[in-house]
């Protein structure tokens, strides 16, 4: 099966989502993964597609734009490599880093995990708090590989959260996290 990768993005409103999947049902097409979510006002959708073989991908992509025009979102379709392994093996493990919101945040927590070999699959923050007083909040589902030990990883968050003024915590991902 042919995949596809449609990310669309505008205003939030009403009817977004069923416009876009509306056009993928009327082309034979399955979502696998997706995720979708508002961000400062701008409702944001990236979906892994399963087109069907004999599918017509210039007609999906016309319907898919005029549907897009129709909600005032922008709209991107893109074929996807077949065959791409799976993430990195290892155990499932959540980071949460909250504090005052500042540059750097997402990058000093991103670096440590590549320089550990640690894989992040979801990454989501939010400013929260008053204009005066901003709290960055920042969750992310990780994979620690085999070898690398959970401990390591809290003893480099320690040090970090200490670097940039926030608190974190670590702790195994529950089975049922999506």
């Amino acid at each position: 099966m042919a995949h596809v990768v449609v990310i669309a993005v505008g205003a939030d409103r009403p009817g977004i989502v069923a416009s876009v999947t509306g056009v993928l049902v009327e082309h034979g097409c399955n979502l696998e993964d997706t995720s979708m979510t508002i961000l400062r006002g701008h409702f944001t959708m990236m979906l892994v597609v399963e087109t069907p073989p004999d599918g017509d991908r210039e007609a999906l992509t016309k319907g898919l734009t005029a549907a897009a025009a129709a909600v005032d979102v922008s709209l991107s379709v893109m074929p996807i490599e077949e065959g791409v392994t799976e993430s990195p093996p290892g155990d499932p493990w959540t980071v949460s880093v909250y504090g005052a919101d500042r540059p750097g945040i997402v990058y000093g927590v991103a670096s440590l995990l590549a320089r550990l070999g640690i894989n992040i699959n979801d990454l989501t923050t939010r400013v929260a708090g008053t204009s005066g007083e901003p709290v960055y909040a920042m969750v992310l589902e990780v994979t620690i590989p085999p070898g690398v030990h959970p401990r390591e990883l809290g003893m480099g968050l320690e040090a970090l959260a200490g670097e940039l003024g926030v608190e974190h915590s670590l702790h195994p991902s529950d089975a049922d996290i999506l």
